[in-house]
């Protein structure tokens, strides 16, 4: 009966309650209450534990009043020290301009064309460069400026408004076909299939041409049509064999660079609707040095050109 008792307890659970006791294996008193034969000892906390438990109590109670800290509907209690993050980092910033500012002033009063004269200047603004890029241009560039489709490799030596230090100053100031800036670099090639300028047979006969000159495929009677094409309709802008133009932006046509990419399917597509990428006009979003300094980082890549010693109209 007893064992069936229990059995029944502990199914229904019966707590009874009773005064506390010494427990004799231990030493120790206990509660006072009993669950199904289960007593629970009044053990104490370690003091260690209660120490550290008053502490981070003690802790919490002056952290409150020294720093923001409990929510408002204005927001946070401010804190007797009136410590913000953002005030911490507005200082780290204004102390970290204040480091840099003989360096930017030199930037500021030298032509862009001179930083690459002198190595402790470039240097500086190369850093600077690659600090904007990370911010500003990575997002279509890449974090290593090798760009992607639509988007240029700023590595290689391919240039489509000129690679020299102040014509990348010049494409960075005022952009590609931004609006409301009317220096901005501005080309329109047309949609030769699209607003019916070339039948579809017309549009293949080009690709197979810009294929041959690009090294691509042999040459056929489809490119030799092509070829008469070319040479109406493109050659203005690209040069007769495919050579670029950099006074409108008109790519290379007779190299392994692509920008939209070089199969004929991407030709094809290019020919017919054409392309027309907008690069925003840096000058209007970034202050004249941080420009520089991106100029001054994006030709050190590997592929910028020495200034010219004529200036280039309209580079």
């Amino acid at each position: 009966m007893a064992h069936d008792h229990g059995a029944a307890g502990t199914e229904t659970g019966h707590a009874k309650q009773h005064g506390a006791r010494l427990d004799e294996a231990t030493g120790t008193h206990t509660v006072g209450h009993e669950w199904d034969g289960i007593e629970e000892l009044d053990t104490p906390l370690p003091r260690w534990w209660l120490i550290l438990f008053y502490i981070c109590i003690a802790f919490a109670v002056v952290y409150v009043i020294l720093y923001p800290a409990l929510p408002g509907l204005r927001g946070a209690t401010p804190g007797v020290l009136g410590w913000t993050s953002r005030g911490a980092l507005a200082t780290e910033i204004k102390t970290a301009d204040a480091s840099h500012a003989a360096v930017r002033a030199a930037i500021a009063q030298t032509p862009v064309e001179d930083l690459i004269r002198n190595p402790t200047l470039q240097r500086a603004a190369i850093e600077g460069g690659r600090a904007a890029f990370k911010q500003n241009c990575v997002q279509c560039h890449g974090a290593g400026a090798a760009g992607g489709k639509g988007y240029p490799n700023l590595n290689d030596d391919d240039w489509l408004w000129g690679g020299d230090i102040g014509a990348i100053y010049q494409t960075l100031q005022h952009g590609i076909r931004y609006p409301g800036d009317d220096q901005t670099r501005t080309s329109l090639m047309p949609s030769f299939g699209r607003d019916g300028i070339l039948t579809p047979a017309q549009v293949q006969d080009v690709v197979s041409h810009v294929r041959v000159i690009s090294k691509q495929d042999p040459a056929s009677a489809s490119s030799q049509r092509g070829a008469v094409i070319f040479a109406q309709n493109c050659a203005v802008c690209h040069g007769a064999n495919g050579e670029g133009g950099r006074t409108v932006g008109a790519p290379r046509l007779n190299d392994a660079i692509w920008l939209y990419g070089g199969d004929r399917a991407a030709i094809t597509n290019t020919v017919t609707n054409a392309h027309a990428g907008v690069m925003p006009a840096w000058g209007q979003r970034l202050d004249p040095v941080t420009v520089k300094m991106l100029a001054a980082y994006v030709h050190s890549l590997g592929g910028g050109e020495a200034t010219p010693t004529v200036p280039v109209a309209a580079r």
